[in-house]
């Protein structure tokens, strides 16, 4: 991987250097370190952390502690997506709010509301955002912006794709003013991703033709990310791209990068969403003239559905298996998934509708 050209981490080093003490100046390495896991640099971001817990020993201090728990929480989220960032987030609100170290609160409560996002804890999201823009200070950018893509994130899930620019817009503006590439980054992964999900339920539920449009938000990821030095979403934008070649029916390009990048992206956390990108694969196999390999992928997708993962990737793999078994003359399963997505997409539709209502009472309709 190239070395990042991050304008956090660079404007971070010069903090560094010029830090006045110990204490301030591991603080500052805490930060490099978060910003490196999320460049995607996460063997670098490993040492730096190992140098600081040594550092920490030395000098004992509440704000190393809350730094390097937050920083040891992003780490795990990044890796493997567990449970473990949850916890050790939690540990470094806990001991910011004791110390009343107001950055790294407000960091955590964003991070704690972004990590309820991703396991769709709608509660917890608006509990962390809430309490999260009320300690928000106005040139806390970092904060600001997790806290308002998350916000983004809420409601184009919901629906309201109208309602989530003004808090993209803010992200983008607070990343931007803190010199975060790496939100930037996930921004347009993020936004390109929802676009993506949105045009493949259109395209599951009434066919609706080819979307090539949606490929610049792929390809946008990519050429970002070259440009500063890699970013946490590399080994996903490849299933991205994939997903959109589905869409345009270029079947044969989109099981190559399937093959070639659904295994790792799997093993970096998508392992819930892999009856849904499995009964993908079958379907493009299908569409390659690979009849029996596509009914093993569509078997496979099948044991690998997990009923604990999300609506929308159980209506989206029922939905594609009903048109690979339909095509593979096997009537009575097409029947059966048709009639398991359609129960799937109603109970989608009604989640929507109770997420937007929900952020519409919470007050978080619109960035302040």
């Amino acid at each position: 991987m190239q070395q990042t050209q991050s304008r956090l981490i660079k404007s971070l080093d010069q903090q560094i250097a010029a830090a006045l003490n110990p204490v301030q100046g591991a603080c500052l390495m805490a930060q490099r370190a978060i910003a490196l896991v999320r460049h995607g640099q996460l063997s670098e971001a490993r040492d730096q952390l190992t140098t600081l817990h040594q550092l920490a020993f030395q000098h004992p201090h509440s704000s190393i502690g809350a730094w390097l728990h937050l920083a040891e929480g992003l780490m795990s989220y990044f890796t493997d997506f567990s449970s473990a960032a949850r916890e050790k987030t939690q540990r470094a609100l806990a001991i910011a709010r004791t110390a009343k170290l107001a950055e790294v609160e407000a960091l955590s409560l964003a991070w704690l509301a972004h990590l309820a996002y991703a396991r769709h804890d709608l509660p917890a999201l608006i509990g962390h955002a809430q309490e999260g823009l009320k300690v928000v200070g106005a040139g806390h950018h970092a904060a600001r912006s997790r806290l308002s893509m998350v916000l983004a994130l809420a409601h184009h899930y919901s629906g309201r794709a109208d309602l989530a620019q003004a808090w993209y817009a803010a992200a983008r503006r607070h990343a931007t003013l803190d010199g975060d590439d790496a939100t930037l980054s996930a921004l347009i992964y993020n936004m390109a991703e929802m676009q993506t999900a949105q045009a493949r339920h259109a395209a599951l539920a009434d066919a609706s033709g080819r979307k090539p449009e949606l490929l610049l938000g792929a390809d946008s990821v990519k050429n970002f990310d070259a440009a500063f030095g890699g970013s946490a979403m590399e080994s996903l934008t490849p299933i991205l791209r994939a997903q959109t070649l589905v869409l345009q029916g270029e079947f044969d390009k989109a099981r190559e990068l399937f093959e070639q990048h659904l295994p790792v992206a799997m093993s970096h956390g998508l392992a819930r969403l892999g009856s849904s990108l499995l009964a993908d694969l079958a379907w493009c196999r299908l569409n390659c003239g690979q009849r029996e390999h596509a009914l093993r992928q569509a078997h496979e997708a099948e044991v690998e559905l997990d009923p604990g993962c999300e609506v929308d990737d159980r209506a989206a793999t029922h939905s594609r298996l009903a048109q690979v078994y339909e095509a593979l003359d096997e009537a009575g399963k097409a029947a059966w998934h048709r009639e398991a997505a359609e129960r799937e997409w109603a109970e989608f539709a009604a989640q929507k509708k109770q997420w937007a209502e929900a952020l519409e009472a919470a007050g978080l309709v619109k960035p302040a």
